[in-house]
């Protein structure tokens, strides 16, 4: 009797199989192994922290990379050819961002990845101050380096082992600007000598042109934006289209306007492969008036953080509060933007102690200018921004 009972089952038995084969085959590209040695393409990461925060400690073994003898030095910033106090303190503290470790420059390295490209620095003299920091550490990896002044430059070096050009052009409100002194007028009584026109869509001369020779350029504005630069017997007077911006808008607002045409020409002009940044304000520290007016800085130890706040937030009325309130308005425009920030403002807010104050290298300087509590001593703390610039530009090259 079985092989009857079987016989009406046989052909589902076999339709069974065939469909679990072909379910079976279905689901075999799913699992398919992987091949044995996969290829990755490398993929460049960026800081595992933010070297903008942090805090400063003392190291006794910290030495700078350079002395008084480079060649690049401006004489009224260079501490220690002037002889000022505690420059071994000075340059004893160091920069350690939160959570991670900042490294010094290797300035052979870092040269050898720059090999046949140019870095630019445009802006006010706080980028030169910014720039102979970089001159002198690179000048460790190249003592051939030589100076360079062309294409508008106001300064810089050549290093001819590595074929790399690093220049400054000084452009200190970014748009072009102009005394035009004013026309005698009987009964004129408002005390005006005439006015700086500035047109805040043309950038100035000296960086116009210069888009298709850098690779790497830094850019500043923010230390000539006072009253104290442009009083009113000689103010700032905004053009657009070659006309006067009416109503007329004050400095700030004038600020505000020049950083938006700055930023579109940037963004429009320059190639889209120059790796652009923008450095912060460089803060002030004057204590006790401005700098006409006896302010000092004879300060033999960083701020504490707890102290930063009473000098730089702009809620309190001290002559050190501009540099946040700049900050805020450049941040807001440089927003969907490709320009990289270097945020060097906090951790130049508690060096109060590292300015070039009465040593100026030049005799009755202090009682001509007052001292120097905005620029900073070399080697000083600009040789810690640098560090920082040379990080950001070896990752954005890598990520290019």
């Amino acid at each position: 009797m079985a092989p009857k009972l079987l016989s009406p089952l046989f052909p589902w038995l076999i339709l069974l199989t065939l469909l679990l084969l072909f379910i079976y085959s279905s689901l075999l590209p799913f699992h398919t192994p992987s091949p044995p040695f996969p290829q990755h393409k490398k993929i460049p990461t960026l800081p595992s922290c933010n070297l903008f925060n942090g805090h400063w400690v003392q190291d006794p073994n910290r030495r700078p990379t350079y002395d008084e003898t480079c060649p690049f030095h401006r004489n009224a910033w260079n501490c220690l050819r002037n002889k000022r106090d505690n420059m071994g303190t000075i340059n004893s503290w160091k920069w350690v961002p939160q959570d991670c470790v900042l490294h010094r420059i290797d300035a052979v390295r870092f040269l050898g990845l720059m090999r046949d490209r140019n870095i630019g620095f445009v802006g006010d003299s706080l980028n030169e101050n910014f720039l102979v920091s970089f001159l002198c550490i690179l000048r460790v990896a190249d003592l051939g380096a030589k100076k360079w002044k062309r294409k508008g430059a106001w300064r810089g070096a050549y290093f001819p082992k590595f074929n790399v050009t690093v220049g400054y052009h000084r452009a200190v409100l970014l748009a072009r600007y102009e005394w035009q002194p004013k026309q005698p007028a009987r009964g004129d009584q408002d005390g005006e000598k005439g006015i700086y026109r500035v047109d805040v869509d043309i950038p100035a001369d000296d960086w116009a042109d210069i888009a298709d020779f850098y690779d790497v350029l830094v850019f500043n504005t923010g230390h000539w934006w006072s009253s104290d630069k442009f009083p009113k017997e000689t103010p700032l007077s905004f053009y657009r289209a070659g006309k006067p911006i009416l109503p007329p808008v004050d400095i700030l607002d004038g600020f505000k306007v020049v950083l938006e045409n700055m930023v579109s020409y940037i963004q429009n002009k320059l190639p889209q492969k120059t790796l652009k940044l923008w450095r912060l304000q460089s803060p002030r520290h004057f204590y006790g008036g401005e700098w006409n007016q006896n302010g000092s800085c004879l300060f033999n130890k960083p701020l504490e953080e707890q102290q930063l706040d009473l000098w730089f937030d702009p809620s309190n009325n001290g002559p050190n509060k501009e540099e946040r309130l700049l900050n805020h308005l450049i941040l807001d425009t440089l927003q969907r933007t490709d320009i990289q920030l270097l945020n060097l403002t906090y951790l130049s807010e508690f060096r109060a102690d590292a300015h070039p104050a009465i040593w100026l290298g030049q005799k009755d300087a202090v009682a001509i200018w007052g001292q120097d509590c905005m620029h900073w001593c070399l080697p000083g703390v600009p040789d810690t921004w640098v560090d920082i610039l040379t990080e950001l530009i070896r990752i954005g090259l890598e990520i290019g």
